[in-house]
């Protein structure tokens, strides 16, 4: 039985999936933590604080708690927050110490947080575990427009050959810790995602398209995620107005804040002649995402990069084939031909 701090600056476990900065990763922190308290582990999960209104601490049960550390702006982009790091760092600690707390281990995601736990593991003498989810040189070598900065780049660096363990979802992410990153491997271990098969679960297809609204016998693409450049949406869309007949296709993610980014989508759609084929879907919680997969003949995963893909195993667990992009950790999950297709 062990008491773990976990660190996840950025986003809360608490936020919703598809928005601007929570996907996959909360999730797993999620189920992750309500894993490790069945096994009788206490969690306190600390996090920036987004929401000046929202409590100190927020208790998810007997045996994990979410708390908010002050550091930064509420509205602060994720792109700014490293020089708020050493002002969360300090909020840990005054809230470890105030509290009486003792930890075993520092378990940090992302590589904001692996600063962090860095600095914590230094003061409390504990290991440090990290799992960075994405990692900024993959994403360069995947998606050339948009390149990430050669200060997270050196960060993540500086993190993975400090980190006790570090946790890869996919022999892909980790060839590339030990290859590019100078990780030992003994230190990189891959345990990949998992997902819950009594939520995510086959149920009736034209029963949850009565409940969601759609046509019973029109075939239905699926996309579930963030609404970013990355995710390769465009070129689901473009792909999509090469189809021939009667389609739908539904984009489930994101909320207000991505209006400008859908707005260009829906142009998209408009010249390629589709936009009536096209529904937007703001994020749904992870209660009703089974409705959606299982209301799908397809769900795709166009990204540029994932380092593991959750989303294609949630909609297999459905029982819905996935058409996914050949990078990161999505040809481990898809079996080309017999669960899905992987596309180059």
């Amino acid at each position: 039985m062990c008491d773990i701090a976990v660190v996840s600056v950025h986003t809360s476990p608490l936020a919703r999936p598809g928005t601007r900065d929570s996907g996959g990763m909360n999730v797993y922190i999620r189920e992750l933590s309500r894993q490790l308290c069945r096994r009788a582990h206490t969690l306190d999960i600390f996090t920036r604080r987004i929401d000046p209104d929202s409590p100190d601490v927020i208790e998810i049960n007997e045996r994990t708690r979410v708390i908010q550390i002050d550091a930064g702006p509420p509205d602060a982009e994720k792109g700014s927050l490293q020089r708020y790091l050493p002002e969360f760092r300090c909020g840990v600690i005054r809230f470890q110490e105030e509290q009486g707390r003792s930890y075993d281990l520092v378990h940090s995601h992302y590589w904001l947080s692996g600063w962090v736990g860095q600095a914590l593991k230094a003061r409390w003498n504990v290991p440090h575990v990290i799992m960075f989810h994405t990692l900024g040189e993959a994403k360069n070598r995947s998606h050339l427009s948009e390149r990430e900065p050669d200060d997270r780049i050196a960060g993540e660096r500086l993190v993975a050959q400090g980190a006790d363990r570090v946790i890869c979802a996919s022999e892909g992410e980790r060839r590339i810790l030990i290859d590019h990153y100078g990780v030992s491997p003994q230190r990189a271990v891959q345990v990949p995602c998992g997902v819950d098969t009594d939520h995510f679960r086959p149920m009736s297809r034209a029963g949850v398209r009565r409940r969601l609204g759609l046509p019973p016998d029109e075939p239905v693409l699926l996309y579930v995620g963030r609404i970013e450049p990355l995710k390769g949406i465009d070129i689901l869309i473009r792909a999509a107005a090469q189809t021939e007949g009667r389609f739908r296709l539904l984009v489930v993610g994101g909320d207000g804040k991505d209006a400008e980014r859908k707005e260009e989508l829906r142009r998209l759609a408009e010249e390629l002649g589709i936009a009536g084929n096209v529904i937007f879907q703001d994020a749904v919680s992870h209660d009703r995402l089974p409705l959606y997969y299982n209301a799908a003949d397809v769900c795709v995963v166009p990204s540029y990069y994932e380092s593991f893909g959750l989303v294609a195993l949630e909609a297999m667990a459905c029982g819905t084939p996935v058409i996914a992009s050949r990078v990161g950790g999505l040809p481990t999950i898809v079996k080309d031909g017999f669960t899905g297709y992987l596309i180059s």
